[in-house]
């Protein structure tokens, strides 16, 4: 764990001196705020569902420009090598890595935690519901997350990295459009594959264990095929 910790703290270090950390940051807590006073002074109702799910697909471009250099920075700088030659395996890289980038996120959660608190000012707000859409938007962050690095680990090349990612992500969002069209097994597929389905039922207060399976899993999946692409520049 302390070769983790040794990557996570220099990552997490590349992210605060980063000016493009603080100008996403900036952008997302604008757009956040942004939503969140539309939904409140036209609706007049103290929920966030609406935030969270507007949230979410600004994550779709915000998430890869965050994860781009993760790997990608490390090759364009000449640093994977030497990184390599330290005492730490792959899986600790990617891990510490990924946790870094999550723990940015997590900041990013935390700051927002000023929404629900405007919502307890004014009114009462379903608690419940609140805290199940932050469990939804947890795990669909550090889904994102994953596959941003994922993207960032298989070329060399930080714009590369980010637009592939992007792609994914919102390939995974609208796929589920296609169910409503779609019938049979292939319909039901898209549907299971698609993010915004798993999504939708924590923005509603439902917790389900097949939701959260499907985000672990492909958080999991993203990371050791991320692991391999490390390796592979690593033998080659």
């Amino acid at each position: 764990m302390t070769a983790v910790y040794s990557v996570f703290k220099k990552e997490l270090k590349g992210y605060i001196q980063s000016p493009l950390a603080y100008a996403v940051i900036a952008v997302i807590m604008a757009l956040a705020g942004y939503f969140f006073s539309v939904a409140l002074f036209t609706s007049r109702i103290a929920e966030m569902t609406s935030l969270f799910m507007n949230l979410a697909v600004i994550l779709i471009f915000a998430a890869p420009v965050l994860t781009m250099r993760l790997v990608a920075g490390e090759e364009q700088d000449g640093t994977m090598e030497f990184l390599l030659t330290y005492p730490v395996t792959i899986p600790q890289v990617v891990l510490g890595k990924y946790l870094a980038s999550l723990a940015l996120f997590l900041a990013i959660i935390i700051l927002t935690f000023i929404f629900p608190g405007i919502l307890l000012f004014i009114s009462s707000p379903d608690i419940g519901v609140i805290l199940t859409s932050y469990l939804g938007f947890l795990l669909l962050a550090a889904t994102y997350l994953a596959i941003g690095i994922m993207c960032s680990s298989f070329t060399s090349s930080q714009i590369i990295a980010s637009v592939s990612g992007f792609g994914i992500l919102l390939l995974l969002w609208i796929v589920g459009w296609l169910s409503g069209n779609i019938s049979g097994p292939l319909g039901q597929f898209t549907k299971a594959l698609s993010i915004s389905e798993h999504y939708g039922d924590f923005l509603r207060g439902v917790i389900d264990t097949t939701h959260i399976v499907y985000f672990l899993s492909i958080i999991i999946v993203s990371l050791l095929i991320s692991m391999l692409g490390v390796a592979k520049r690593a033998w080659s």
